[in-house]
């Protein structure tokens, strides 16, 4: 059984043009007896940031009931690092998807279903009448969500993967997460935020770039490349965790394919301070601290102190974290401006609160917060649950 050419008469599914259209049908076609396709069933399952989507099929298999396909333009993204990752994340006895079928030059890939619900929609919602986060006006403040038992032990799992994959580190296998890839994340910062979002005019943004941003962005890299090395998944956050099949089974893991080796502290700053939904600090704390006591157990934080102190370690998560929220706010911003996926500008305001509580915290970071300060317009934030720390 095959797909008619043109149009896709049974799926939703539609295309960029009809060059893509065919090279798709031409190599899906002869997959549908091969693995038991139901073609009636094929339908767009998800779109990323990337120019990445996804489509799920049915299939009669019982082995694989449900399958994914990966549409990655070749000219747009290299499927090969996706292949890569993968095959490491097997080896760390992770629960990734299996690739079944794989088309380099078209950019096809034919993927086991690790099911339809991710560990963000098993999370409570945020309680926009509840507790919130601290946030100076104009910005909204930021709703948080409470944790359940399910959320603690969701998270448990989370930390329990992370450190599986961190174990299975090896030097000279992924791209270094290094200064230069550091500063050029930073860049989108200034260059799409500030700059574009913001529109701050560039005579000032070159002011702020010499007086304050540039000396802060060194500050930054110099305090995270301290920190050991491991594998860095690079968006473990909940929207990126498949929910186990049972409970004692691990949670999947999705979108791995930028993973590089680089500062340990990245991903646990990620899980927990993520891009979608916020928790209270003391939350936070509990699942970083879990997450520090089963990781120096394993020998995985034996540098800088960072096994023995866990202050220490939580303040290289916080300027982990900075980093990351410096990047994802230029991130969101090129996604809302560039590409038209202006959904994305809605949690900016969760990521300036991320940034202006981790600047509070840390003297060397006051010029950074000013600046902050200045381009939104608001007004300084007084205090914060930890207090300030200077390093």
């Amino acid at each position: 059984m095959t797909l008619n050419s043109s149009p896709l008469a049974h799926s939703p599914l539609s295309w960029s043009s009809s060059t893509r259209e065919d090279a798709f049908l031409k190599w899906f076609n002869p997959l549908v007896d091969k693995h038991q396709l139901r073609v009636d069933t094929l339908g767009l399952a998800s779109a990323d940031a990337s120019f990445r989507r996804y489509a799920r099929v049915l299939s009669q298999n019982p082995a694989h009931p449900s399958l994914v396909i990966m549409d990655a333009p070749p000219e747009l993204e290299d499927t090969t690092r996706f292949v890569n990752v993968t095959s490491l994340m097997h080896q760390a006895g992770l629960k990734a998807p299996q690739i079944l079928e794989y088309a380099p030059a078209e950019g096809f890939m034919l993927l086991e279903d690790l099911g339809a619900n991710t560990m963000m929609q098993a999370l409570p919602k945020p309680d926009p009448h509840g507790a919130q986060a601290m946030l100076a006006p104009p910005l909204a403040p930021v709703a948080l969500s409470e944790p359940d038992a399910q959320t603690q032990a969701l998270f448990e799992k989370a930390i329990d993967a992370l450190i599986l994959w961190q174990l299975s580190s090896r030097e000279g296998t992924l791209p270094e997460y290094d200064h230069a890839l550091l500063r050029r994340e930073l860049g989108l910062f200034d260059e799409w935020y500030l700059s574009q979002a913001k529109g701050v005019a560039q005579a000032d943004l070159e002011q702020h770039m010499k007086q304050t941003l540039l000396p802060m962005y060194e500050l930054i890299i110099e305090r995270n490349l301290n920190a050991p090395k491991a594998f860095v998944h690079r968006d473990f956050m909940p929207r990126n965790l498949m929910l186990p099949t049972s409970e004692d089974a691990p949670l999947g893991v999705l979108d791995y394919q930028d993973s590089v080796y680089g500062p340990i502290t990245y991903d646990v700053a990620s899980l927990m301070r993520d891009a979608f939904i916020s928790w209270p600090e003391e939350f936070v704390l509990d699942i970083t601290i879990r997450y520090w006591e089963r990781a120096r157990a394993k020998g995985l934080l034996d540098q800088n102190g960072f096994s023995e102190d866990f202050g220490a370690f939580y303040a290289a998560v916080e300027w982990m974290g900075l980093q990351r929220h410096l990047k994802v706010a230029g991130i969101f911003a090129r996604l809302s401006l560039r590409d038209h996926k202006h959904h994305y500008l809605a949690d900016t305001p969760r990521f300036i609160h991320y940034i202006r509580a981790t600047c509070s915290r840390y003297r060397e970071l006051k010029p950074l917060l000013k600046l902050i300060d200045h381009v939104e317009n608001i007004a300084p934030i007084q205090a914060f649950t930890l207090g300030q720390r200077g390093q």
